[in-house]
C-alpha cells in the first residue's frame, strides 16, 4: 500500500497516478482512466479530473493509494 499525503484539499486523479509513479505521464494517465481501469473507494472512475481527498482510496493495477 503506497500512503500518499496532500497538502491541499484535493489532488485531480491524473496527477495522482503520475505523482505516484505508476504510470510515466499525463497522457497514459489519461488513458487507463478513460479505459476504466482505475477504482476509487471501490468503484470505476472515469473522470480524470476526479478530486482525490484524504480518506479516500485507489486502487490501480494491484496497487492501492490511501490519500492522507
Amino acid at each position: 500500500m503506497i500512503e500518499f499525503k496532500i497538502e491541499t484539499e484535493y489532488i485531480p486523479l491524473i496527477s495522482l497516478l503520475k505523482a505516484t509513479g505508476l504510470v510515466e505521464n499525463g497522457g497514459e494517465a489519461q488513458a487507463v482512466v478513460s479505459e476504466g481501469m482505475v477504482f476509487c473507494n471501490g468503484e470505476v472512475e472515469l473522470r480524470k479530473r476526479f478530486k482525490v481527498r484524504p480518506g479516500t482510496s485507489v486502487e490501480f493495477e494491484g496497487h492501492l493509494i490511501k490519500v492522507i
